[in-house]
């Protein structure tokens, strides 16, 4: 799911001077959500089906506006990935560490336009949380089930030019939305390993 051909760094992040963040694939079983605006439902679901909760940026994020996401943010110092992954589901969602477990990392992807290397775990909730949206943050929540990410029918390419040069830019689309670059990378590889574990029919 990465972009053909990948974005090169820019020129001021040499190797191994990247930021570092963290994201978390947060893993929860399905229930009826609250009628909140912010939320939206990418597929139907039956209660207790594993979903996955997916963020859309807004206007006053500093990089990746309206993008959807992860949650996720940078580390602050002296900060381990995994701890930044689960503040950062506090501080956009609501989501306290505490009715969360870790399952896991996946593997680091570096995102050349912004200059971070991203960390993602993969984590779970026993029940559905009630999620708080952070506002300057969050412009909505997209609870996706894990059994439509699979659905290969949601994936596609566009192509279109960077600097003048053809790329082609895999995603995932769901509810009207497009999910792309590292984001889409991450997803695909726990696709991966769901597909493992339990092969789709």
């Amino acid at each position: 799911m990465a972009p053909r051909p990948r974005r090169r760094p820019r020129p001021e992040i040499e190797a191994g001077s990247a930021s570092a963040a963290a994201v978390a694939a947060l893993l929860f079983p399905a229930e009826a959500p609250a009628a909140r605006d912010e939320v939206v439902a990418a597929g139907p679901s039956r209660p207790g089906e594993p979903c996955l909760v997916l963020t859309r940026r807004t206007e006053q994020v500093a990089a990746h506006k309206r993008e959807v996401c992860l949650p996720g943010g940078a580390l602050d110092p002296g900060e381990s990935a995994v701890d930044a992954a689960l503040r950062e589901l506090d501080e956009e969602i609501g989501v306290a560490r505490s009715e969360l477990r870790v399952l896991g990392g996946l593997t680091p992807v570096f995102i050349p336009v912004s200059g971070f290397r991203m960390e993602p775990f993969v984590v779970a909730a026993a029940r559905r949380p009630a999620f708080r949206v952070a506002a300057h943050e969050v412009e909505a929540l997209i609870e996706l089930p894990l059994a439509r990410l699979r659905d290969r029918g949601i994936r596609g390419e566009r192509r279109t030019q960077r600097d003048g040069e053809p790329v082609v830019i895999p995603s995932f689309e769901v509810a009207g939305e497009r999910i792309w670059g590292a984001t889409a990378m991450v997803l695909a590889e726990l696709c991966a390993l769901l597909d493992e574990i339990e092969p789709v029919p």
